[in-house]
């Protein structure tokens, strides 16, 4: 009909430049909560209640910055796969993928242990030794033994699909490797051996915008 506007075409969706900078955030706001509660929680399992009120306040905003940088490592996944286009192998990239979501799994877990010793430890009656305890060894088990080696198998699913493809240089690959392997073999109940992670996604989404004509 004379006058219509012509039908527009679908056009495709790219991933825009700015979600490379996800993998950035995610590393600095990953690493601030973790510093946060490491700051806050005594090295000692067993050192005495009341330290759970007096670092409240960095425990709290450890929890608020944590769902934020989770978000950003979505984004991070995402642009990951974008990099990697049409060369994604389905073996590879269904461990790399899954290993991702179990390492945010993993983290929701441990930072809402973390915030139920909060809770708890406002309610005095119930803000017992053994409570606090159990909850505090939970919170690194699952965080130190369970999240830090899905973001090793993370690591070497991507290190590993790098290497075959050639999208990211080979040196980063091997020097994932040797990072994922450390977290691993290492068994600690440290929280600042997850420091580790987020400081390589932050390397890994620097060497993706300086190779941005990569990422289709």
């Amino acid at each position: 009909m004379v006058g219509d506007a012509p039908a527009s075409r679908p056009r495709r969706l790219t991933t825009p430049r700015s979600a490379a900078v996800a993998g950035i955030l995610f590393a600095v706001l990953f690493a601030a909560a973790l510093v946060l509660l490491r700051s806050a929680i005594p090295d000692d399992p067993f050192a005495p209640v009341p330290w759970a009120g007096s670092a409240r306040t960095r425990i709290a905003a450890g929890l608020v910055l944590a769902p934020v940088a989770a978000i950003a490592f979505l984004w991070f996944i995402g642009v990951m796969r974008d990099v990697l286009g049409d060369y994604e192998d389905r073996f590879f990239a269904s461990v790399f993928f899954g290993s991702g979501l179990l390492f945010l799994a993993m983290t929701a877990v441990s930072m809402a242990i973390a915030g139920a010793i909060l809770t708890i430890t406002e309610i005095s009656q119930l803000a017992t030794n053994d409570v606090v305890y159990f909850a505090r060894s939970l919170m690194l088990q699952v965080s130190n033994i369970w999240g830090v080696r899905m973001a090793a198998v993370f690591m070497i699913s991507l290190a590993t699909i790098w290497l075959r493809t050639g999208v990211l240089p080979r040196w980063m690959s091997v020097l994932t490797y040797l990072v994922a392997v450390t977290l691993i073999v290492v068994v600690t109940l440290s929280l600042w051996v997850t420091l580790v992670f987020p400081a390589w996604v932050g390397v890994v989404s620097v060497i993706v915008l300086v190779r941005r004509p990569a990422v289709r």
